[in-house]
């Protein structure tokens, strides 16, 4: 059992969607380390996401505005005895040797090995995100290459719970996962009048991905699902996106209105995210590109159907959720890990509306409550 004393700090990832996948190993250092206070120290934009969740004693946050001086400074004064870095970056890194934490834990990276103390080396199924070269894409189409699959051992949790076995974690997969309090429903349910009409449900539809265009099925496509979705049964539609995505689900939520007559409920940039974990939470349903929001609906327990294009859910998909279900097509050149298509959009136009109501229909059908 470890001393009391042992005061852990975590430094998070800076991106939603990386921060759910990192949970399995949070939750794992909990289980290891029970007498050890474990502090996660997380940008300030996802502050939210960590409220209340059991395997924390603590949050620490930093804002933009803060440089790592200030920040070092402040981290100082708590006397952590270990650092566990999970990004790969120099910061995060520096982070942890200002705040003067005798054992600093991560993986080693030119400009960054010397500031830790213990490096743990990469698994070998890991494998990174890296853009296919243009070239490289035309070439695969020219040919017709089978689209590229990648092991299940190569998803990014596995990294995660990797990072943390070298502080005696077991580094056995479980789904992602983020505790949303009663409380919070309650209020959210309140706030954005969703309680069930008449035994309907309520289905999210999030159509934006800020990672850019070429994770982005085709807005037509998921009005056409929303139209035959609500024809099949029954639901009600509900919109989400961030403030940038605001103009793209005013457009999409008016084509729903004229497609189903019924004007769905548009979130986007109204909530914060920890409402936002709430409201997903409610929903019956989410339909989704693979963006942060994916992740966040399969970690709280909402059913997914998630719509890959130019990146690959063996390595960030919501794979490990009995109640998610991936949709994506076999373009040769996919996945690309490219923000912006240099072709046609063949990987997600090849996705078919047909495809997707079917998953949707099959995974509501199955899912209980």
């Amino acid at each position: 059992m470890p001393a009391a004393t042992e005061s852990i700090l975590v430094r998070s990832v800076n991106w939603l969607g990386d921060a759910v996948m990192t949970t399995p190993a949070l939750h794992r250092l909990r289980q290891a380390r029970r007498g050890a206070r474990i502090t996660l120290l997380s940008p300030e934009k996802l502050a939210g996401l960590w409220e209340g969740q059991p395997f924390l004693d603590e949050l620490l946050t930093f804002s933009a505005s803060e440089n790592i001086w200030q920040l070092g400074r402040r981290l100082r004064e708590r006397k952590f005895t270990v650092g566990l870095a999970f990004p790969n970056s120099i910061r995060s890194a520096l982070e942890l040797w200002l705040a003067g934490i005798p054992r600093r834990i991560g993986v080693p990276r030119t400009g960054r090995s010397l500031l830790l103390t213990q490096m743990v080396l990469p698994r070998a199924a890991a494998l990174e995100m890296r853009k296919r070269p243009v070239r490289d894409i035309r070439r695969r189409i020219q040919h017709d290459e089978a689209a590229t699959r990648y092991p299940a051992t190569a998803h990014h949790v596995h990294h995660y719970l990797h990072l943390a076995a070298a502080l005696g974690a077991l580094p056995e997969p479980m789904a992602p996962s983020i505790d949303v309090s009663e409380e919070t429903m309650e209020a959210v349910r309140g706030k954005f009048g969703l309680a069930r009409a008449a035994g309907r449900p309520w289905f999210g539809l999030n159509p934006g991905a800020e990672y850019g265009p070429a994770k982005r099925w085709p807005a037509e496509r998921f009005v056409a699902a929303a139209r035959v979705l609500r024809e099949r049964t029954h639901c009600r539609w509900m919109v989400f996106g961030g403030a940038g995505d605001i103009a793209l689900t005013e457009t999409i939520s008016a084509d729903i209105t004229r497609a189903t007559g019924e004007p769905p409920l548009n979130l986007a940039g109204r909530t914060s995210l920890r409402e936002l974990a709430a409201v997903l939470k409610i929903c019956d349903l989410v339909l989704t590109n693979d963006t942060g929001p994916m992740h966040l609906a399969a970690a709280v327990g909402a059913p997914v159907i998630a719509i890959f294009g130019s990146t690959s859910p063996e390595l960030t998909g919501p794979v490990f959720s009995a109640r998610a279900q991936v949709v994506r097509c076999d373009a040769p050149c996919a996945p690309c890990f490219r923000r912006e298509c240099p072709i046609d959009l063949r990987c997600l136009r090849g996705i078919e509306t047909d495809q997707v109501v079917a998953a949707a229909l099959d995974c509501f059908k199955v899912s209980p409550g």
